[in-house]
């Protein structure tokens, strides 16, 4: 379910609260094979389906900032800002893969405000929990602390 605010003072308003769950996303080859195009990272573990059975994951695994990438698309389904000009990534304060993504897996963000803060502009800063979960398992492929900047 996505959240809504409206303006800095509503984002304000959501420090501390945790934004739920995303819907789950299926990661294919597909979806794998075209981020490898777009970074030119064509490591077999990836995209050489028959060698990377036989690997040590048992399958082709998706790359680790392919599924760092598909917070984006999830995040929006969690928050929405309204009666603002811009908001922007700032950065990340850390990111971790604890564990991979499997080709047919599925995913979902879940995602907490950790905090809001005036910066000028006038904007805020916002800090978020991310983690990204994997159907079926009790390890998540990716746990980060994204900053973004909101602008009036």
């Amino acid at each position: 379910m996505t959240t809504t605010v409206t303006g800095l003072d509503g984002l304000k308003s959501l420090a501390g609260k945790d934004l739920g769950h995303s819907d789950w996303l299926e990661i294919t080859q597909e979806r794998v094979n075209t981020f490898a195009d777009a970074t030119g990272d064509h490591q077999w573990i990836h995209v050489d389906v028959e060698r990377a059975k036989t690997g040590p994951f048992g399958a082709p695994i998706a790359h680790g900032y392919l599924t760092l990438s598909l917070v984006i698309p999830l995040f929006t389904q969690l928050l929405q800002v309204e009666g603002i000009s811009m908001g922007v990534n700032y950065g990340l304060e850390k990111v971790r893969f604890p564990s991979p993504v499997k080709v047919g897996a599925r995913i979902r963000l879940a995602a907490s405000v950790v905090g809001v803060e005036d910066v000028a502009g006038p904007g805020v800063q916002s800090t978020f929990d991310f983690t990204v979960e994997v159907e079926g398992s009790a390890k998540p492929a990716c746990v980060a602390r994204p900053v973004y900047r909101h602008y009036a």
